[in-house]
């Protein structure tokens, strides 16, 4: 320990009294925080972004062409009142807006999206598309 450090502390080990932090080491314990913070913020960011780009197929690739009915089970072709299958998947950010807000992705018509939000809904852990669904249900 330096002269400044034992005069702070009185000259007693850590030991007789208890623990008494020098202030070399107070200060490295906050140069650690602070960087801990600087690491993690970044991080955090990151995963909000990734959250809203994941990805949803609706159905997903083990429904093999199956249309979706209006409470979200999947049905055969050509039943009546059930939605096609969506070329595309639904990214985090459309699945969100329409799970909230009831906003209707582009290219698809309002009937056909509530069947697709009631598809997503059911979702279950294994389906395609289960985790992104999870992640978007978590607060921030």
């Amino acid at each position: 320990m330096s002269g400044t450090d034992e005069q702070a502390s009185g000259g007693q080990e850590a030991g007789e009294n208890g623990f008494a932090p020098s202030r070399r080491t107070l200060l490295v314990l906050g140069a650690a925080a602070a960087s801990t913070v600087v690491t993690v913020r970044p991080a955090l960011a990151q995963t909000a972004g990734s959250v809203l780009n994941c990805e949803i197929p609706v159905p997903g690739p083990q429904a093999g062409g199956q249309y979706i009915a209006t409470d979200g089970s999947l049905v055969a072709p050509g039943t009546t009142g059930a939605a096609p299958p969506l070329a595309r998947p639904l990214r985090g950010e459309e699945v969100k807006a329409l799970l909230r807000t009831g906003t209707v992705p582009a290219g698809t018509d309002p009937t056909s999206a509530q069947a697709y939000a009631n598809y997503i809904r059911r979702l279950q852990a294994g389906m395609s598309g289960f985790t992104c669904y999870a992640s978007l249900q978590m607060p921030r």
